[in-house]
């Protein structure tokens, strides 16, 4: 019998240094913290956030100490956005000047750091029509990668169609839309977060859990309201591994079938195909691991959620990923590569 060749050494290529682009960092503008942010200057050290005491000052900051923070964990690119609870409470007249406001504001800093950071649009949601004029002003001048809505709308969703003038630019940009959390409306939070003291029910209602779940039923209103069938081009961008909907996907595809919602496809398939998702201070193995085999490798970014969480553990979560080099590099850079053209 003839002898078995050897079987040839496989060779893996060595995908290079590893390059990381954080998608969810924050920033403030003055007229933003005299304004819908007052709430950070009076309350600095917020329940949840002991150890911010400089919280302020590293939202101000789009300079060179933010840069040196960035170089001591590793971080090459910041994707910056105006922090909570943006604009969306706004009126009209008053989101579409603070919009405008801390847009420029980050655009000069993006000018002097092109290399360091990009920009996410702050949009004006009460004025949808000029929401979408500003979105495209600041991706065609500006060189920004897409827009920035925290949350709900006076208590309005995106699936709301006087907001699609703002999802129709957004696909002909070819830009995602990122929908960060913001508390619930007024009558959710006396309903499913009420009669605790006010810092048990300050944690319940934002960081703890309500922030999570109201940002995950706004993810499921734009699917259920045919957003992504109208524009099947959309992309989102949610963070905080996925908001608590991939552990959710099999059971909402059994509770919401194609006979019942109508859609062109089952309801997990748009948050495999038309969402992606970001770390946003979740370094948290389990949960990275339950969004990994739902959705797979190519939808999920690095975030740190700066400066309410650390560059460095981010990046140190990053780095010990259970999940190959190739993969690794997608989520490091790869996909915001690719999704943001940056």
């Amino acid at each position: 019998m003839a002898k078995k060749a050897a079987a040839s050494p496989v060779h893996h290529r060595d995908p290079g240094p590893l390059r990381t682009i954080t998608l969810e960092e924050h920033y403030a503008s003055p007229a933003f913290l005299d304004g819908p942010g007052r709430r950070l200057r009076e309350q600095p050290v917020l329940p949840g956030n002991a150890g911010r005491r400089n919280l302020v000052d590293e939202l101000l900051d789009l300079g060179e100490k933010r840069i040196a923070g960035m170089d001591a964990a590793g971080i090459d690119m910041q994707v910056l956005s105006l922090t909570d609870p943006s604009v969306q409470q706004l009126d009209a007249a008053a989101a579409k000047d603070l919009a405008r406001e801390a847009n420029d504001y980050l655009a000069a800093a993006v000018q002097s750091y092109p290399d360091r950071f990009a920009g996410f649009a702050t949009l004006p949601t009460a004025a949808p029509d000029a929401a979408a004029d500003e979105l495209e002003r600041m991706v065609k001048e500006h060189g920004f990668k897409g827009g920035w809505i925290n949350g709900h709308t006076h208590g309005r969703y995106l699936d709301d169609k006087s907001f699609w003038p703002i999802l129709e630019r957004a696909e002909v940009l070819g830009i995602p839309l990122c929908i960060h959390p913001t508390p619930p409306p007024a009558p959710v939070t006396e309903a499913y977060y009420a009669g605790f003291s006010p810092e048990v029910t300050f944690g319940l209602s934002r960081h703890g859990w309500g922030w999570h779940i109201e940002t995950a039923v706004h993810v499921l209103r734009l699917i259920l309201g045919g957003a992504f069938d109208q524009y099947p081009d959309l992309q989102i961008v949610i963070g905080h591994l996925g908001e608590s909907l991939p552990f959710m996907m099999p059971r909402l595809d059994r509770g919401l079938p194609k006979e019942v919602t109508k859609l062109d496809k089952p309801v997990a398939e748009y948050l495999q195909e038309n969402v992606y998702y970001s770390f946003s201070g979740f370094n948290f193995t389990p949960t990275f691991l339950d969004l990994y085999l739902q959705v797979g490798a190519d939808r999920i970014m690095f975030s740190a959620d700066y400066p309410y969480g650390s560059m460095a553990e981010a990046r140190t979560f990053l780095d010990h990923l259970p999940v190959s080099d190739a993969d690794k590099h997608k989520i490091a850079h790869g996909n915001a590569e690719r999704l943001l053209k940056v």
